[in-house]
């Protein structure tokens, strides 16, 4: 049996600055355009990067030995769903972490896409009680989903990460979850961003709630993963095995047999994604080749 406890740190613990300085609605073109990975076999594989004690670079420092990319998405963890008690609005905040990455994405993220890695950024709840699940109108929900991807398409992003946490419904007089809000944001989102990434961290209120009046919103997701780490779990929601992770890794905490019987799991099981949380700066390349060996047949290599 695994034990079932996140290690996660709040990304706005250590928050220390306003919120975000963006103009919504207005885009701008960045970057290069992302080169084509050399090809490999096997699961997409994922890693998630606490960017307030890490570089979102450390994702492209591991190669396969056989070529290609050991990663192939790269998540930002994370910005925030924070409550405006005046407004009585939800809106998009990041800390000084998160901003300093988005603000400098030209050495920040495009070096990963240019390697042909996308590049995702995780929303996260803040104790506030702002959170996907509690909008209260479909327009409320449609007006955060713009926020997100206006942000996507300013940063020049490859999707929005879903991670249902720390919301604490009901502070400063927020609402309950209800049925309607995170269908009504995962639709709004899709419609904005037909083409980019929408991922579901599957824990919380939101992730309970993906039909509504006769709409089933799973099918808008690319990707949903267990978010208990150190274990295998499939993720209770409909969409196909290849845009599963039943795999959830810790990279260093996880031991490297776990991680290797996951691996082979994926495979053999036919699921087509492969989660991992908090890649450090550190050389983890014996953690990194315990699964990258199962996943394809290759181990991985640590470039500083």
């Amino acid at each position: 049996m695994f034990t079932l406890v996140r290690s996660r740190v709040r990304t706005a613990a250590l928050a220390l600055s306003a919120v975000a300085a963006l103009a919504f609605g207005t885009t701008s073109t960045t970057g290069a355009a992302a080169a084509s990975a050399p090809a490999k076999q096997g699961p997409t594989s994922v890693a998630y990067v606490e960017v307030n004690n890490n570089s979102m670079l450390n994702v492209g420092k591991y190669t396969l030995a056989s070529g290609g990319n050991a990663f192939d998405v790269a998540v930002i963890f994370a910005a925030n769903i924070n409550y405006d008690t005046g407004t009585k609005a939800a809106y998009l905040y990041f800390n000084e972490n998160v901003q300093r990455v988005l603000d400098n994405a030209a050495t920040q993220i495009r070096p990963l896409q240019q390697k042909g890695i996308k590049v995702v950024l995780s929303v996260l709840g803040n104790h506030e009680g702002a959170g996907f699940a509690n909008f209260p109108t479909q327009q409320a929900a449609s007006a955060f989903a713009k926020q997100m991807s206006d942000t996507v398409a300013k940063y020049g992003l490859d999707g929005i990460d879903f991670d249902d946490e720390y919301a604490d419904y009901g502070n400063n007089g927020t609402g309950q979850p209800n049925d309607s809000s995170f269908v009504y944001l995962a639709t709004a989102l899709r419609a904005n961003m037909p083409d980019k990434i929408i991922s579901l961290y599957n824990i919380g209120p939101a992730a309970s709630r993906l039909s509504y009046g006769g709409v089933d919103v799973s099918s808008k997701f690319d990707y949903a993963w267990n978010p208990y780490y150190g274990s295998w779990q499939v993720p209770g929601i409909a969409l196909p095995k290849s845009k599963l992770s039943p795999a959830a890794v810790e990279i260093g905490r996880t031991s490297q047999s776990t991680a290797a019987d996951f691996a082979r799991r994926t495979v053999s099981e036919g699921y087509g994604v492969y989660m991992t949380y908090n890649l450090d700066g550190a050389d983890r390349s014996a953690d990194v080749s315990a699964f990258t060996k199962e996943l394809y047949g290759s181990a991985a290599v640590y470039t500083p």
